[in-house]
Parts: C-alpha cells; sequence; structure tokens
C-alpha cells in the first residue's frame, strides 16, 4: 500500500546496516523529471535489491508550502532511497530534508545540476554551481535537521567557468559544511543557449576531472555520472570512483538492472526473466487502481523492459495503445500477447 514508509529503521533492508560507506553508492539511478516516481522505482526494485534508487526532483518550497504526503509518501520496499529536494534556502531546505527523514528516506541530495529555465527562475539546481557558500549554508542546515546523510549532486562547472577552479572549490567548501558525498555529472552546464536534453548530450564528458578529484580528496564518496549507457560500462569505471549512477540508459533499458545485485555487488542470486518481472508488478498496478491510480501510471516506465527482445515492439503498443483506459489487466494481457507471439514463432 502506498503511504508513509516511516521514519524507523523497521522494514529497511539489513545491507544497508552491513554496507561500507564507499558501497552504499556503488551503482545509483538518476533522479529524472517525470520518470523516477513512486511506481517507476517500485518497478525498477523488482530487478535489484542493491542500487540506490532517487525521486525526482521535489522542490523544498512544494514540501513546505504543498501537501507532503502527496510529494513524500513511497512503497517501503523502494529502500535505500533517496530524496531529491531542489530549492536555494537553507531554511526552507532543512524544513523539508526534515520532513524527508520523518517519511523515512535513506538519504537527502540536493541538485545543484538541473540546467532547466524553470529552475534557474528559482535560482537553484545548476546555477548553484556559481554560488558554493550558499550550497555550503544549506548542506549545514540540512545537516543540523536530520540524522540521515546529506548529499549533493552537481556538475564539473557552468558556462565559463573553469572546472579545475570550480569543481574542486565547490567541493572543498561544501565538504566543509559535512558533505561526504557528491554525485558528479562529467559535464558542464550552459544555462543559456542549451535545453535540459541538450546539456545531458552536447557539453563533452570530462571523466578525468572527476578521477582527479577522487585522487584528491580520497576521504571523499565520489560518484560518477554522465553517459554511463551500460553496465560494461559501470563496471570499466568502477574501479576508480566510489560509485556510478546511471540515468537514461537505465530507463529506457530497465531491464540491465536485474544483473545489478549480480555484477556489481557480487550477489549469486541469478535475475528474474523479463516475464517474471513484468508478472510481479500485476499485483501492484491491481492494488494501485483501488487507490484512483490509472494503470499507465505505472507502465509508462515499464515500456522498456524487452528492449532488444522479440516482441518489444508489440510489448510497447499494448501497453501504450489505450492510454488512460488501459484497464488493470493490462500487463497480463500484454503477456499473453508475448505468449501467444512466441507459441506462433
Amino acid at each position: 500500500m502506498l503511504g508513509k514508509s516511516g521514519p524507523s529503521e523497521a522494514g529497511r533492508p539489513a545491507i544497508l546496516e552491513n554496507m561500507s560507506k564507499d558501497q552504499s553508492h556503488r551503482f545509483c539511478v538518476a533522479p529524472m523529471l517525470d520518470g523516477t516516481d513512486r511506481h517507476c522505482r517500485y518497478f525498477h526494485r523488482r530487478m535489484t535489491r542493491r542500487a540506490r534508487l532517487y525521486t525526482e526532483m521535489i522542490t523544498a518550497e512544494a514540501i513546505v508550502h504543498g501537501d507532503p504526503v502527496w510529494h513524500l509518501a513511497f512503497n517501503p520496499e523502494e529502500h535505500p532511497v533517496a530524496l531529491q529536494l531542489g530549492g536555494s534556502d537553507p531554511a526552507t531546505l532543512a524544513i523539508a530534508a526534515k520532513a524527508g527523514e520523518a517519511f523515512g528516506y535513506d538519504e537527502i541530495n540536493l541538485n545543484v545540476g538541473c540546467p532547466s529555465d524553470r529552475v534557474q527562475s528559482g535560482s537553484f539546481g545548476a546555477c548553484l554551481m556559481k554560488a558554493p557558500q550558499l550550497v555550503a549554508d544549506s548542506v549545514a542546515a540540512m545537516r543540523a535537521a536530520v540524522k540521515i546523510p546529506v548529499t549533493v549532486k552537481c556538475r564539473i562547472g557552468v558556462d565559463d567557468q573553469d572546472p579545475d577552479e570550480s569543481l574542486f572549490g565547490f567541493v572543498d567548501l561544501v565538504s566543509k559544511a559535512g558533505c561526504e558525498i557528491f554525485i558528479v555529472h562529467a559535464r558542464k552546464a550552459w544555462l543559456q543557449g542549451l535545453s535540459p536534453k541538450e546539456n545531458r548530450e552536447i557539453p563533452p564528458l570530462d571523466y578525468e576531472i572527476v578521477r582527479r578529484l577522487k585522487r584528491a580528496r580520497p576521504d571523499l564518496s565520489i560518484i560518477l555520472n554522465g553517459g554511463i549507457s551500460s553496465l560494461d560500462e559501470a563496471e570499466a569505471l568502477l574501479p576508480d570512483f566510489d560509485g556510478v549512477m546511471l540515468g537514461r540508459a537505465a530507463y529506457g533499458d530497465p531491464y540491465l538492472l536485474a544483473e545489478v545485485d549480480q555484477r556489481i555487488f557480487g550477489e549469486a542470486r541469478a535475475p528474474l526473466r523479463r516475464e517474471d518481472v513484468a508478472a510481479a508488478m500485476i499485483p501492484y498496478v491491481r492494488r494501485v487502481a483501488e487507490t484512483g491510480v490509472k494503470p499507465h501510471h505505472v507502465t509508462r516506465h515499464m515500456l522498456g523492459l524487452f528492449h532488444g527482445e522479440p516482441g518489444a515492439r508489440q510489448w510497447r503498443r499494448r501497453l501504450s495503445a489505450l492510454g488512460a483506459s488501459a484497464p488493470a489487466d493490462i500487463i497480463a494481457q500484454a503477456l499473453d500477447d508475448l505468449g501467444a507471439k512466441a507459441a506462433a514463432e
């Protein structure tokens, strides 16, 4: 049942207690606007116990002045899960962080990387790379309000900043405020002239500067984000960092998450088949449908489950064709279609 997960440790996987710092963020799924909502995270958790999941960015103002249950409620099965906040007022961020902790989140993450016009108009996101003292003040205020980790997701710089100065100076100042975990998108953000999508693709990746950051600041956990498109790439990069974060690759081809526990964390448990992952979502869709959630709000996150497999197009068409009028048994219907196609072949 969707709802408040609760601030206690009850129900959290024991693995959270047994992880060393450098393993807690070894593999993360990036926060994505219009992507990583509670239904997406529940789906992703069918495939991996160990990956750290993130909410969409939620503004601190929305939590403080809106309906916190609407914004913060999640499924207990989502742990370990982090709340990503957007904002630039330390006092408001502290109140929102405290609310997130009360709902049971495992981490509060501050967005210092989103370049969208909406975020810039609120003077937060990537533009905060130009205000490291304000970020440090915000981190200090949130850390004073909560006991769970407060982390930062940032860029290597914005606009004409020199990353050797902007990134290292930013991390040094913010770490003094108590932040020990930095998720670094290894691209600059251009605040004017590029769309958010273009800012994920056009500015060149610079993994080497993030490597140098990790070597120079070994006491900090440095998580690499940006341009990682497969588990093969993730595995190749992990020796240099404390973790990796995948975004669009994990969303567009979610079944790659089924091998994360085995390949990234060394677990012996074999991954579920795609069909079993889909079947595991059927009771969830029926359950949330009883609370008024349209099935397509869940199944839209599942369109890529059979990516690259026979029947993938038919799967996507079945799940998306009916839109908001899709029935609660739409996944079962789509699986039946795949079974019939396989039998015919």
